[in-house]
């Protein structure tokens, strides 16, 4: 026995003891339990060699917590010439936006710039209305459609006549006194087209100077509202998720004409302005239809610049007048659906009041293209969503990850990350309360939150793990003959049984690990959920003429690394022998060196490829093989396979959890058997055919949307 294993053997119970104490020392005194289970965790990787490995990772962390999120880049106040602005007018718009006007030419000018300028290939018109003002330097504008009033109509009357002369299949209201930012529109335009039950679609407010106006609006049971992180920092995560409100200011709101038509358009009771965008936004929930924030549309607003802020005079006077009629035509939504004034942030600003919250800590934010894990993270996160859940993702490195933290957040999902997000601790111990459910995935981050969440939150605590963590490592050890490897199996193993004992519910991705564990620990309640699911499965096809073999597989997982290799090396042999131009390639993320080293002689490897790029190499695949070793869990890649219609060849170790695969692919354990398969799929058309056929069949029954919802709610049920 090596000296660092003999060490680690010797401070190994020692660890655990101390481990036992700090839990128990959690109730008295939180901090100093962190402190102590992150020293026994430094003195661990000092012993095992494995401290430069963890500082790397928490050093990439820190850097990417501190990285300043960019600020918007906003307009200056320049002077606009009339004479050279030029809107694009479409012959067939999609967009009809409809700009009022009531003198502030210097505004209108600029505003129509702005739109000219950032408004992408969306076809789109522009409507103009000069509300009996007389501005002559509108009527020299290029490509506006502009419409004078002969009488002053006041703004909502001025609204609803030009939304009755527009053209294009949505109408965005837009303030003359805004400015909008670059590809403000097709992130409106995108909510529309994704979700069936969007009825108005809101931009983002800023201030010229920055710093926020709204970012949605909250309605009390007082009628009175908030603009929801005025003057706040626009940058901070809870303002940069799509979510329902209660209303989005008209100055920049996007509705569909049609629908806007049906209801009669802005109610005249509310002329000649306000609190008319929030009656339509309610209007439009009464018809099943909601009215969403979408953060990835800016807009700039003047606010004040067409009637003051002097609530006592002008038009800007009708602001309580007309709350006063609001809450008079609302008030039995405003008691049964509302809040008292002031109350219940955290659920007034996503009108969460009758929805469930649900928590899903993981240790990064999901990269679904990636890594297995996170594809099933993601289609949790989906179906929670679905079910009508408000769902919070807290990553544990509180890591900004571009592409993947904005795909989570155009769903509807706030994440946490950055400069500006407290610690963990500290935002449970202020808004776990809310908690109705918390799904926590990885022993490492179990190890980290569970406590604060069973002292701070009520919510049901379902631990998400994955796999067996021991029992994979122990299979690894066993094959490899790695006894450091196996000594910490035996660690996992007590730490696992720990995380169990401290969740409601401990569930994996497999009925087959599910009974495993049960069998282990009889008193603890353990289930099993689906993993994953698709929309859409292959269709029967002919056999590709192909003769290329594809392994997918994510490599920084030690199993898979060895399943290339032992392919490569004792597999492709004899299957290059029978069929000379076979080809195989390896496509996946983080090929280790022994993985790199394979290439060549018919052999390719592809990483971190696009999703488009792996259906295409799926599309063109005469076999997919799976030829694992070690490993726990239902396997991703083997899923894929049976999905995109491509006969599988893989071991038992890659059939875990999938009972009944042997039906519908091929499963050898050894490597002439593993050959043999592949061959006959390489040359049979008709066995390709019908494997092809059957493993559609076999993924479409057990990994639709409907099947993983099903499963997940009765987890996350109290």
């Amino acid at each position: 026995m090596s000296q660092s294993l003999r060490l680690a053997a010797a401070i190994d119970p020692v660890l655990w003891r101390i481990m036992a104490f700090s839990r128990s020392l959690e109730r008295r005194s939180p901090g100093a339990a962190r402190l102590l289970r992150r020293a026994m965790l430094l003195i661990w990787w000092t012993a095992t060699f494995q401290l430069h490995v963890h500082a790397r990772y928490w050093l990439r962390a820190r850097r990417l917590r501190r990285a300043p999120i960019a600020a918007p880049v906003l307009p200056q106040d320049t002077a606009i010439d009339p004479r050279d602005l030029c809107v694009p007018m479409a012959d067939d718009p999609l967009v009809s936006v409809i700009v009022p006007t009531f003198g502030q030419v210097a505004f209108t000018l600029r505003c129509l710039d702005a739109v000219a300028r950032n408004s992408g290939d969306i076809p789109y018109e522009v409507l103009v209305v000069d509300d009996a003002f007389g501005a002559a330097a509108l009527e020299s504008l290029r490509g506006i459609r502009l419409i004078c009033n002969e009488a002053n109509l006041g703004f909502l009357h001025t609204c609803n006549k030009a939304a009755a002369m527009a053209r294009g299949r949505y109408l965005v209201f837009l303030n003359n006194d805004t400015r909008v930012l670059d590809n403000w529109l097709e992130p409106m335009l995108a909510l529309f087209r994704d979700r069936p039950d969007t009825g108005a679609v809101g931009s983002k407010l800023l201030y010229p100077d920055g710093r926020l106006q709204e970012a949605g609006g909250i309605i009390w049971q007082d009628a009175s509202g908030w603009n929801f992180g005025r003057l706040e920092n626009p940058d901070k995560p809870e303002y940069n998720y799509v979510r329902e409100v209660d209303y989005c200011s008209g100055a920049a709101l996007m509705v569909d004409r049609a629908v806007f038509a049906e209801l009669g358009g802005f109610d005249p009771r509310y002329a000649p302005a306000y609190y008319e965008d929030t009656d339509l936004c309610f209007r439009l929930r009464r018809m099943g239809l909601k009215t969403l924030y979408q953060p990835a549309s800016r807009v700039v607003h003047y606010e004040g610049v067409s009637h003051g802020r002097d609530t006592s005079v002008g038009i800007k006077s009708y602001q309580a007048v007309n709350r006063a009629t609001f809450a008079s035509v609302w008030s039995g939504v405003l008691r049964r659906d509302h809040y008292p004034n002031g109350t219940h942030v955290f659920r007034a600003r996503e009108r969460t009041k009758d929805r469930r919250v649900a928590l899903v800590i993981d240790h990064y934010v999901p990269t679904p293209d990636r890594d297995a894990g996170s594809r099933a993270i993601c289609c949790s996160l989906q179906a929670l969503r679905d079910a009508g859940y408000a769902v919070k993702f807290w990553p544990h490195n509180l890591a900004y990850s571009p592409g993947y933290t904005e795909a989570l957040q155009s769903a509807g999902i706030e994440v946490f990350y950055g400069p500006h997000q407290i610690p963990f601790h500290a935002w449970i111990q202020a808004h776990g309360a809310e908690l109705d459910v918390a799904i926590v995935s990885r022993p490492d981050v179990a190890d980290d939150v569970l406590c604060a969440l069973r002292r701070h939150s009520r919510a049901r605590i379902v631990y998400y793990g994955h796999d067996l963590h021991f029992r994979r490592m122990r299979l690894q050890a066993e094959l490899t003959g790695d006894e450091p490897l196996r000594l910490e199996a035996e660690r996992m193993r007590a730490r696992e049984f720990a995380i169990w004992e401290q969740a409601d519910l401990s569930v994996y991705l497999s009925d087959e690990e599910a009974q495993i564990a049960s069998a282990l620990r009889p008193d603890l309640k353990i289930g099993s959920v689906v993993p994953y699911c698709f929309g859409d499965f292959a269709e029967p096809h002919p056999a590709p003429a192909s003769r290329e073999i594809v392994f997918v597989a994510g490599f920084g997982h030690p199993p898979n690394a060895d399943a290339a290799v032992w392919f490569v090396r004792e597999i492709l042999p004899a299957v290059r022998a029978a069929v000379p131009d076979v080809h195989l390639s390896v496509i996946g993320s983080n090929p280790t060196r022994a993985v790199q080293a394979l290439a060549g002689d018919g052999v390719s490897i592809h990483p971190d490829v696009s999703d488009a790029e792996l259906a295409a190499a799926y599309a063109r695949a005469r076999v997919a093989v799976v030829p694992l070793r070690c490993g726990a869990g239902v396997k991703l890649k083997v899923v894929e396979a049976l999905r995109q219609g491509v006969p599988l060849v893989t071991t038992s170790v890659g059939g875990q959890g999938l009972p009944g695969l042997f039906r519908a692919a091929a499963i050898e354990e050894s490597a002439p058997g593993f050959a043999a398969a592949a061959i006959g799929l390489l040359r049979d058309d008709a066995l390709w055919e019908q494997r092809s056929r059957l493993g559609v069949d076999f993924a479409r029954t057990r990994f639709s949307r409907t099947a993983l919802l099903d499963s997940l709610l009765a987890a996350a049920a109290v």
